[in-house]
């Protein structure tokens, strides 16, 4: 494989790809969208196909791709896609600056699409658009913003196969014991940890470091801050490279929010506002571990807009589960300054000053996390928003307000929140509450194990 794979993020040139198409090196490209759910979907292409008619056209997927449930139902209630407008088409159109080869996969190639209307408008509900109308917004004013994102995973020692033959019981932990920050507890599962952090890189993301974390089995493998887009785009393909080369393994490792009653998993979100030409701006003089006046709006309007965009830092029913006092998930809306109590934290200084939000599971879908954190902090500038003093101590304990306990509260929160319409448009409005509303009334129905081991004998 030509080294030239391994430059500029991993980005390889439609050239290149040519060539080593015509000698045999690849075979396979796939196009993959985003789905609602953070996923990548799409299709295998036979590399020579994808040259000659692909690149230049798109290829087609039916639109339920972004109006289904986790179970990939048809569902009802999306404008976009039903029965009544006969399902149809809508384009995957390849973004070229997302090429790379995966290492992981033999002779196969791979490249993230946009999704498009037939007649060549943006499918708006889609996840990567939303953020990138966020980007362009940023833009536009003269900003650029970097993120990064800190995903959780439980490893186990049976195969995905197995752990649904039984039930998600009785799983084996690739750690029996806590392992946060433990080298023993890494190397125990080195093998695996280690080929997941050697397929990343050569796949051009810039892989920082390795640690154990508090569950059985946890841990969390750290990339470099980049673009938001760039991050979010490998943020995608990483939690799929990784569940992959886990299989190969013969294990299975989980980004799902809380898998047991121990540490749930999370996605730490990191963000940082530069100008157009580089410029610290969230920094006071752009050397401080102090916020400028424009940071300190920038995080009074994420403070301010946590609870209304909650769903789409939290979007699952299960993610609300990790929300518990005392488990390093926040419960409080509250920032502080390198207080991991606080659902926002304020770290580093100069150049590293970021604002670290703790809210989003491993579970939440990058794209999402990123745009409504952008929305809500453009919105404290555009307001002129005054920031409250640090908070200082246990957040827990602080009388302040609370993230939402509950997918139920989230939804209502989004729906009757007019920042949400004006930022984002009812369609996507209306679109992502539908699919809570999916989920809630799925969730509703189930008969779980709780309630047979309460009442099947007992009531």
């Amino acid at each position: 494989m030509s080294s030239s794979s391994t430059k500029d993020h991993g980005v390889v040139s439609v050239d290149q790809l040519r060539a080593d198409v015509a000698k045999g090196e690849i075979d396979t490209v796939t196009v993959a969208i985003v789905d609602m759910q953070g996923r990548l979907t799409g299709k295998e292409i036979q590399a020579e196909f994808f040259l000659e008619d692909i690149l230049s056209h798109g290829t087609e997927g039916c639109n339920y791709l972004l109006a289904v449930d986790v179970d990939m139902n048809t569902v009802s209630g999306y404008s976009m896609s039903s029965w009544e407008t006969g399902y149809g088409d809508f384009v995957m159109v390849p973004d070229l600056q997302t090429l790379k080869y995966l290492p992981w996969q033999p002779k196969t190639a791979f490249i993230i699409a946009d999704v498009r209307w037939l007649d060549g408008t943006d499918v708006v509900v889609s996840p990567r658009q939303i953020l990138k109308k966020q980007l362009e917004i940023a833009s536009n004013r003269g900003f650029e913003a970097y993120c990064g994102t800190e995903l959780e995973f439980i490893v186990f020692n049976d195969t995905y196969e197995e752990a649904w033959e039984k039930g998600y019981k009785n799983l084996s932990p690739a750690n029996l014991y806590n392992v946060d920050y433990s080298i023993m507890g890494v190397n125990r599962v080195g093998p695996l940890l280690r080929e997941i952090r050697l397929a990343m890189s050569k796949a051009g993301l810039t892989v920082e470091s390795v640690k154990g974390e508090c569950n059985l089995g946890q841990h969390e493998i750290a990339f470099r801050y980049d673009r938001a887009l760039r991050t979010c785009d490998n943020h995608v393909l990483y939690k799929l490279g990784a569940k992959e080369i886990a299989a190969s393994f013969g294990k299975s490792l989980t980004f799902m929010a809380k898998v047991n009653d121990r540490e749930g998993s999370s996605c730490h979100t990191h963000l940082s506002i530069r100008s157009s030409d580089g410029k610290m701006v969230m920094a006071k003089d752009g050397t401080s571990g102090e916020l400028s006046r424009f940071g300190q709006q920038f995080l009074a309007g994420m403070l301010r807009r946590l609870r209304e965009v909650a769903l789409f830092f939290a979007p699952n029913i299960n993610s609300y589960k990790r929300f518990v006092e005392g488990s390093f998930a926040p419960t409080a809306v509250a920032w502080g300054r390198d207080n991991r109590t606080c659902s926002m934290r304020l770290i580093g200084q100069g150049g590293s000053l970021r604002v670290e939000n703790r809210v989003p599971g491993g579970d939440a879908n990058p794209y999402l996390v990123t745009a409504a954190m952008l929305a809500a902090g453009f919105d404290g500038v555009d307001s002129g928003l005054s920031l409250e003093e640090a908070f200082v101590g246990n957040a827990y304990q602080a009388e302040v307000e609370r993230v939402p306990e509950t997918m139920s509260q989230a939804l209502e929160l989004w729906t009757n929140s007019e920042f949400v319409s004006r930022v984002f448009g009812e369609e996507v409005k209306s679109h992502y509450a539908n699919m809570a509303k999916v989920e809630l009334a799925a969730y509703n129905r189930a008969v779980t194990d709780w309630e047979l081991y309460r009442s099947f004998e007992r009531m």
